[in-house]
C-alpha cells in the first residue's frame, strides 16, 4: 500500500512538472521519472489484486484490474486530442498530475494494506490493521497473529531469493515470457493501424481502429480472466497466444483486402491484451508474500526491455526492405516461443507445490 501511494506522488508530481518545464531535457527526465511512478504502481496493484481475491476468480480480478491500464490510454488518447487543440500540449500533463494526486488522495483512504504483507513483515499495529481490513471485509476478527512461517528472516526481500531453488527457473520462465509478449504486444499495436492505412484506409480510420483496437483488449483481458476460472491460467494463456500467433499469421495472409484484414486486427488486438492480462493473472502467484511485490516488479521491468527493442528490431528491418505484413510473420513467431515458455512455468510451479504440500503432509 505504501508503495503505491509513494508511487501515485511519484507520477502526479512528475507530471504536474512536466507542465511547468523549459526544456526537452527536463521534460525527458521528469517523464522518465513519471514511468518509475507507473511501474511501480503496476506491480504493486497487481499484488493487492491477487491477494484480495478467492482462488477460483483471482486471475479474472487481475486481468480486470489490467484492463484499466487499456482504458486509461484509449480515454486519455480521446481527451489529450481535445485538450492540445484548445488548450495546447502543457494540459495534457496538468490534467494526467490532478487527475493523479486525486487518486492519491482517494486511495489513501480507501486502500487496504495487504495482508500478506503484514503476515510476513509485522510492524507495529498490524494486528489492529489487519482486523481493521478484516471488519470491512465482514469477516471474524483475528485474536492473535497466526503463525506465518520464517516472518522474521533477514534479507528476504533480497533478489537472491527470486533465484533460489526451484524458484530461479520459475523467475527465468516468467521474465522472459514477459519479454517476448511485450515485445510482440507492441508491434502489433503500434503497427497494425499503419498497415491498414498503407493498405487504403484513411489516417483518420487507421486512428480509429487503434482506439477500437485497445477497446478490443478490454473484453480480451475479461475473457481471459473467465477462462481462468474454468481451467488453470497457464493453460488459458497458452491458449490465448497460440491463437494469437494463428492471428498475426491470418493477418499476412488477407492483408490484400482491408475489410477483413480490419476484422482480424480487432480479434488480434482483443487477444494479445489478453495475453498482457493472464501474464500480470500469473506473476504474483509463483512468489511468497516478501518477495511478491519485487518478483513482479522485475518481471515487468523486464518486458519493458522487450517493448523498447520492439520498435528498433522493426525499424532494422524495414530498412532491409521487408514489407511490414512479412515482417508481422516473423513476429508470430515469438508468441509461439513464449507458449512454451508459459508451459514450462505452468510445470514447474505445479511441481514444486505438490513437493511443498507432500513436505507438509510428512513433517513431524
Amino acid at each position: 500500500r505504501l508503495l503505491i501511494l509513494v508511487c501515485l506522488v511519484i507520477a502526479g508530481l512528475s507530471m504536474l512538472g512536466c507542465a511547468l518545464v523549459q526544456s526537452h531535457g527536463m521534460l525527458a527526465a521528469l517523464r522518465f521519472i513519471t514511468g518509475i511512478g507507473v511501474g511501480g504502481i503496476l506491480a504493486s496493484s497487481n499484488v493487492l489484486a491477487s491477494e484480495y481475491a478467492n482462488a477460483r476468480w483471482r486471475s479474472l480480478a487481475v486481468s480486470l484490474m489490467s484492463t484499466g491500464y487499456g482504458i486509461g490510454a484509449t480515454l486519455g488518447g480521446v481527451l489529450s486530442l481535445a485538450l492540445i487543440e484548445h488548450l495546447g500540449w502543457r494540459s495534457i500533463f496538468l490534467a494526467g498530475g490532478i487527475t493523479t494526486i486525486v487518486m492519491l488522495l482517494i486511495s489513501a483512504w480507501l486502500l487496504p494494506e495487504s495482508l500478506d504483507y503484514l503476515l510476513a513483515k509485522r510492524p507495529k499495529q498490524a494486528l489492529e490493521r489487519i482486523n481493521t481490513t478484516v471488519n470491512r471485509m465482514g469477516l471474524t476478527a483475528l485474536k492473535a497473529l497466526p503463525y506465518y512461517g520464517q516472518n522474521n528472516q533477514k534479507n528476504t526481500g533480497d533478489i537472491g531469493k527470486l533465484f533460489s531453488g526451484q524458484q530461479g527457473f520459475q523467475t527465468l520462465c516468467l521474465w522472459f515470457a514477459f519479454f517476448l509478449v511485450m515485445f510482440g504486444f507492441y508491434f502489433v499495436m503500434s503497427w497494425t493501424p499503419k498497415i491498414l492505412i498503407s493498405m487504403g484506409m484513411s489516417p483518420e480510420q487507421g486512428v480509429s481502429t487503434g482506439i477500437l483496437i485497445s477497446i478490443g483488449g478490454i473484453f480480451g483481458a475479461a475473457i481471459i480472466g473467465l477462462l481462468a476460472s474454468r481451467m488453470k491460467i497457464f493453460y488459458a494463456l497458452s491458449l490465448f497466444l497460440g491463437l494469437t500467433s494463428v492471428c498475426v499469421f491470418l493477418f499476412v495472409a488477407v492483408s490484400s483486402q482491408v475489410s477483413i484484414a480490419l476484422i482480424v486486427g480487432l480479434l488480434l488486438g482483443t487477444l494479445i491484451n489478453g495475453c498482457v492480462a493472464g501474464l500480470y493473472s500469473i506473476s504474483p502467484t509463483i512468489y511468497d508474500a516478501e518477495i511478491r511485490s519485487r518478483g513482479v516488479g522485475y518481471a515487468i521491468g523486464f518486458g519493458r526491455i522487450g517493448a523498447i527493442l520492439s520498435p528498433t528490431v522493426a525499424g532494422i528491418f524495414l530498412d532491409k526492405g521487408i514489407a511490414p505484413a512479412t515482417l508481422y510473420a516473423y513476429y508470430g513467431v515469438v508468441f509461439i516461443l513464449a507458449i512454451f515458455l508459459i508451459l514450462s512455468l505452468g510445470s514447474a510451479f505445479y511441481r514444486s507445490k505438490k513437493e511443498q504440500n507432500f513436505s507438509l503432509k510428512t513433517a513431524p
